[in-house]
């Protein structure tokens, strides 16, 4: 028994050491922590780890790979912190809601997912969508698909025709009566089980639309479509299943409430006032600007 452990320690040393490594030969780094570029560096990577930095180009062994990027420069990977990632912005997208199955969304999300990753984002924080977005994620974590590290919400959480209600602008034929299970709630109560879903469902995150939104087909954006009571469940249920809170909000009394309540994030925060920028302060609330988002919406706005 002894002989035959010895030999197993053995066989593990010996794929140790013969580990194929992959050295990145980089011809300028910008490591994040130095205020200057870096040059010739070489990133020693082993596995799915970035072991070492090592100043000049490291000769490669045997069984290394070499990356050549001696005439680029190398940066960390990129986080987007507010992504919607099963969709892209067109002027088509309301149509698509109601010609589009489920498996039209998940297959064009993970093109979505790739065209992220190769602009150099490594992570991304996803807002919300359809449901498919989490599947999405679990096929990035396995390999099945090529895509950056997902963190995502699953289906958003809205109230009766808010932003967010999915059944807004269809036909009365159509809209039906979405509840929690869909991402709409009415009352301290829908607003538990809403949170208790998204756990069930396999989210990382929760995120409510705390006003009306610049793209939403229903009427006004800066208003607060949460009462009091709803946000403050949310974020107590939240809180019991280990969730961080993100609120999408343009107007000042929306943000308001659900500062108060403790939410973890504003986005968007449009219309935010000296007020609430103030009890963010005590709160420890973060901000979440999405600037880039603006500058679309104006965008699609031209005549």
């Amino acid at each position: 028994m002894q002989k035959f452990l010895l030999v197993l320690m053995l066989v593990g040393l010996s794929v140790a050491s013969y580990a194929q490594r992959t050295l990145i030969h980089c011809g300028s780094l910008i490591d994040g922590k130095s205020k200057t570029l870096q040059s010739q560096v070489t990133i020693v990577v082993e596995g799915n780890k970035i072991v070492a930095v090592d100043k000049g180009f490291t000769k490669a062994g045997k069984e290394d790979k070499i990356i050549d990027l001696s005439k680029k420069t190398v940066m960390p990977g990129l986080i987007d912190m507010h992504v919607h990632i099963e969709s892209e912005t067109s002027k088509d997208a309301l149509v698509k809601r109601y010609t589009q199955n489920e498996a039209d969304v998940a297959f064009q999300s993970t093109i979505y997912a790739r065209k992220n990753l190769m602009a150099g984002f490594t992570t991304v924080r996803d807002c919300g969508g359809s449901g498919v977005n989490i599947s999405l994620r679990n096929a990035v974590n396995a390999g099945t698909i090529v895509g950056p590290r997902i963190f995502t919400a699953g289906k958003g959480v809205a109230t009766t025709g808010g932003h967010g209600d999915p059944t807004n602008g269809a036909r009365k034929d159509l809209m039906g009566d979405p509840g929690p299970k869909e991402g709409v709630i009415n009352g301290p109560d829908d607003a538990r089980k809403a949170i208790r879903q998204r756990y069930k469902d396999g989210a990382d995150f929760i995120k409510i639309t705390a006003t009306g939104g610049v793209l939403s087909v229903a009427k006004d954006g800066s208003g607060p479509q949460f009462t009091q009571e709803e946000v403050n469940a949310i974020v107590e249920a939240a809180k019991d299943y280990g969730f961080h809170t993100a609120a999408h909000a343009h107007g000042a009394e929306g943000m308001k409430r659900a500062v108060l309540a403790g939410i973890t994030t504003i986005e968007h925060g449009t219309l935010m006032s000296e007020e609430v920028m103030d009890l963010m302060k005590q709160k420890g609330t973060y901000h979440v600007p999405t600037i880039i988002a603006g500058r679309s919406a104006a965008e699609y706005a031209q005549i």
